[in-house]
């Protein structure tokens, strides 16, 4: 398929050819004599399923496209068609209807009506790849299952080669010496690769047990992947001689513009297993951190003593919460990971004894710097120079990225079921929060072959099924879960000879032998080329490997010397959940919501998964939830040894006894399903800090507990809710009364404060949105209140609760849990402009904490009241200072400004940027804390 170019004024197309004649001929692929075939399939969805992907379907561009795109702002068609349409949900959710849903999301129906059609190409005779008019999103229908498996991976390399490229480097640990040396692109690698280190073999051997242990599925889904690479490599060779190829391979010095000399690397099934491994484990992932953890127990300990330090930081800790929102709210008990009665086997450092273990080594010329020596690249290229300067993934844009990374909570869904709707079905809006990228992680595709049968997203370079989207006649969708996958081992260590260990030492008790630890490396150098004027440089990193996972720090216990070890369940297994995925896109097997569980049941990594089809909303929780051994507490290091490993532990594989599927979170036809990254379910305890009385889930419950209350909810009524609460700001909403309650508990004599006061109940009184006055205005309706809680939040907290906790337990404690992460704040898990806020921070401690000074009912307290030590009196004054001095904060000082934003620019701080991952940039868009891929289902009839 050709570049898909969009029509330019005759200008701009002279100006482009003139950048690009010389750089290279984009000669146009032969397309197919195939034509458009109408689906084999029924649609009972009838034309009410709705989808929307920004910024749009076309990940790729030539290098003449990108000249066009830095010089002139031009787009290839369908870069950026859907921008505009999510966009003006902001405006256009308050009069929404069903019928004006489409202004706003793509038709999300079964194939492409004739008068539709864009484009159609057979790069196979059993497949077709049909391309619609208003979108560009392909449509893949394979008369064999293998053709159909060919034309996704073909697809694939049409919309997203340089991305699946960028991400197999990323997953090896390769991306600097692929992409350049830039200071983000090291922190990244650094970042991810420790996570899931493998060698080739490993990865080879993860593809061979998925064929040989999974029985026919398993062949089936390692035959799907291969056609699929297949279908890569052969775009990739096309791409190639054709030399409509992404650009970025010449700006980062892999194809000679003017020669075509140069290799695009094939694809294979191992990079696949890598892709996996950087989404599953940042999407999918649960726990970890237990050594943070035993620090502020620690801690705590030392400020209160071991008995009151340990009640103190439980009730910090919110393991099970009696008042945190629920996605089952019935009552029903899964107890999972729970603190023990009495722990056993607890591994708590000595004191002062723990070291982070290193990572890199041998750095050499810019490593670990951010130098410059820029090339002397052709002035037809200057519009391109250095655009990979910052990294080709800004620092903490990427989940689990940057300083201070935590595991990013994604995603939203809320679900009525049928009895509460004005049809009689069940209604879903709903999809995954992947942050915003340019082109996006996911690609909207539609699947029609034997056994398959779906439309939907699928991340880059794993689409051979559709991961989240619909079916002929249901629907479903993720959220990240989060629960407890991953457990941190205290390895006793030792010498081979005898002799006294050391917290060096590199080797470690398994079962009674002194065992050498596997030490894994990867070395990367890089050049500078136009896209990154990184200087010259290399590094190497290294990791050892245990029977008990990946060495992350080093300390003694009790004087004995330990490294802290990091095991994950899916370690060794990041891509067996692709059996689920192939049940969930056929529709021979899920036929209703219990077999849609069992299907989920099959995903490893720990997701919430949702489904709707016209006659039942569910949810079933899935991940490999290890069984633990008695007494174990999950939430805290644990030694090593026999006694305490997961239940019917080997090594090996990295295989374990698991939780069955009753265990699991679950539930079909409850009255409404609601997450947003919040607790499943009562006794289903949580992996981290911060799931307490207050969570952003808390947005959702509230307005859709009302809508089925009052009954008759429609696609549009349950689209609004969440569009409403994609604009509130939590604080606002669910704290700001209880601040006023305690700030009014006397009057406010000071006539500037008591103005601030009014200004901020004004806020709350309109809904306390971050929201602009009009479409386009930029400016936000109650401005000043939101400067003024953007500035107190991180003040009122410091002074509610550090003089009663003491600098160093404050300290421990914020490290576990950030205390803001509104839409402005930077420094939060999301980074700057990505959309996802007030998943993280100190609003549950808040909450409890104002009520226990109010005298109000508390549920699960705190342990102690902070704010004023426990006088209200005293926390009015406290909360009456930081008010005032936020106040006077400017708003040049509160937004200080970034690469994207002037200083005080308030509506761009907080704007969502697409994050380009290639050479296309997009235009900033109104702040949504929303779902980056989003559905909205109905459907009205069944098979």
């Amino acid at each position: 398929m050709p570049p898909r170019t969009r029509t330019l004024s005759a200008a701009a197309v002279a100006a482009v050819l003139a950048l690009g004649t010389s750089l290279l001929a984009a000669t146009v692929p032969p397309a197919g004599a195939a034509q458009p075939q109408s689906a084999a399939v029924t649609d009972h969805c009838q034309g009410r399923c709705a989808d929307i992907l920004p910024p749009g379907e076309n990940g790729n561009a030539t290098l003449v496209e990108i000249l066009g795109n830095k010089a002139f702002g031009t787009h290839p068609a369908h870069s950026d068609d859907q921008l505009d349409r999510y966009n003006g949900l902001v405006a256009g959710h308050t009069n929404l209807t069903d019928q004006k849903l489409t202004d706003f999301f793509n038709d999300a129906s079964f194939g492409v009506a004739a008068d539709q059609v864009e484009s159609v190409i057979s790069p196979r005779e059993d497949v077709t790849i049909t391309r619609d008019k208003k979108s560009g999103v392909p449509h893949i229908k394979g008369t064999t299952r293998y053709g159909t498996e060919f034309g996704a991976g073909f697809a694939a390399g049409q919309d997203r080669l340089w991305l699946m490229d960028l991400f197999r480097h990323i997953g090896r640990g390769q991306l600097t010496s692929f992409a350049g040396g830039a200071l983000a692109n090291q922190g990244l690698e650094q970042q991810f690769w420790p996570q899931a280190p493998y060698t080739e073999a490993d990865l080879e051997a993860q593809v061979e047990r998925i064929r040989t242990t999974e029985g026919a599925r398993g062949e089936q889904a390692m035959a799907d992947a291969q056609a699929y690479t297949d279908g890569i490599n052969a775009y990739r060779e096309k791409a190639k001689k054709g030399r409509y190829f992404p650009g970025e391979y010449v700006l980062t010095g892999k194809i000679d513009a003017v020669t075509n000399v140069g290799e695009i690397q094939p694809f294979k099934l191992t990079d696949l297993i890598s892709i996996a491994s950087v989404v599953g484990g940042q999407f999918g992932g649960g726990g970890g951190g237990e050594v943070q953890a035993a620090l502020s127990l620690l801690a705590a300990q030392q400020r209160y003593g071991v008995e009151e330090g340990t009640r103190v930081w439980e009730s910090f800790r919110q393991r099970n919460d009696p008042e945190a929102v629920l996605t089952v709210h019935d009552g029903t008990s899964f107890p999972y990971a729970g603190k023990p009665d009495t722990a056993r086997g607890t591994a708590l450092p000595d004191p002062g004894t723990v070291t982070a273990e290193p990572l890199v080594y041998d750095r050499t010329g810019a490593a670990g710097t951010n130098r410059k020596d820029p090339v002397e690249a052709p002035a037809r290229l200057a519009p391109a120079q250095g655009m990979y300067d910052d990294g080709v993934v800004p620092e903490g844009t990427l989940p689990g990225s940057g300083d201070g990374a935590a595991k990013r909570g994604m995603s939203n869904a809320l679900l009525v079921s049928g009895e509460h709707t004005a049809s009689g079905n069940p209604i879903a809006v709903m999809g995954p929060q992947t942050g915003y990228f340019a082109p996006q992680l996911m690609m909207l595709q539609e699947l029609q072959g034997p056994g398959i049968s779906a439309r939907g997203v699928s991340f880059a370079g794993v689409g051979m099924y559709v991961q989240m989207g619909r079916g002929q006649d249901y629907a479903w969708s993720a959220t990240s879960a989060a629960q407890d996958i991953t457990d941190t081992y205290a390895v006793e260590l030792c010498e081979p000879d005898g002799s006294a260990p050391t917290k060096n030492s590199t080797h470690y008790r398994a079962h009674g032998a002194c065992t050498a630890m596997e030490k894994l490396e990867r070395t990367n150098s890089w050049k500078p080329t136009v896209a990154d004027s990184t200087a010259e440089g290399s590094y190497r990193m290294q990791v050892w490997r245990t029977d008990y996972g990946i060495v992350t720090h080093r300390a003694t216990v009790g004087g004995t010397p330990v490294a802290y070890t990091s095991l994950r369940t899916t370690y060794r297994h990041e891509a067996d959940s692709i059996i689920g995925f192939q049940l969930f896109n056929d529709p021979a097997y899920v036929i209703d919501a219990a077999s849609f569980q069992q299907a989920a049941a099959r995903i490893d990594y720990a997701f919430n998964w949702f489904y709707a089809d016209s006659r039942t909303a569910a949810f079933y929780n899935s991940g490999m939830n290890p069984v633990r051994a008695a007494g174990v507490d999950p939430a805290l290091p644990v030694k090593a040894e026999k006694a305490y490993e997961w239940q019917g532990f080997d090594p090996a594989a990295n295989t374990a006894d698991y939780t069955p599927f009753a265990a699991h979170p679950h539930s079909s036809g409850q009255d409404y399903y609601i997450s947003w990254n919040n607790r499943q379910a009562k006794d289903y305890a949580t992996a981290a800090f911060g799931f307490g009385a207050v969570h952003r889930g808390d947005l959702l419950d509230d307005r859709v507990a009302a809508l089925v209350a009052d009954g008759g909810v429609t696609r549009a009524s349950l689209t609004r809710a969440m569009a409403e609460a994609a604009v509130t700001d939590l604080r606002g909403e669910q704290l700001l009364p209880e601040l006023l309650k305690v700030i009014r508990s006397r009057p406010v004599t000071d006539p500037e404060l008591n103005a601030v006061v009014q200004q901020l109940d004004s806020w709350r009184a309109a809904g306390a949105q971050r929201k602009e006055t009009g479409e386009g205005s930029h400016r936000y309706t109650h401005a000043d209140a939101v400067r003024i809680m953007d500035a107190w939040w991180p003040e009122l907290i410091e002074a509610e609760f550090r003089p009663g906790l003491g600098d160093g337990l404050y300290s421990a404690f914020t490290a576990s849990l950030a205390t803001d992460e509104s839409p402005a704040a930077s420094h939060g898990p999301s980074g700057a402009h990505s959309g996802s806020a007030f998943q993280y921070g100190w609003w549950g401690f808040a909450d409890k904490d104002l009520r226990q000074v109010l005298g109000q009912r508390v549920e699960g307290p705190l342990a102690r009241t902070y704010c004023g030590d426990g006088d209200l009196g005293a926390c009015r004054d406290a909360l009456l200072t930081t008010l005032k001095k936020a106040a006077a904060v400017p708003a040049a000082a509160v937004y200080p400004g970034d690469d994207s934003c002037g200083a005080g620019d308030q509506w761009c701080t907080d704007a969502i940027v697409h994050r380009p991952l290639g050479g296309i940039g997009h235009r900033t868009i109104h702040w949504q804390n929303r779902p980056t891929y989003q559905q909205v289902v109905e459907f009205t009839s069944h098979r």
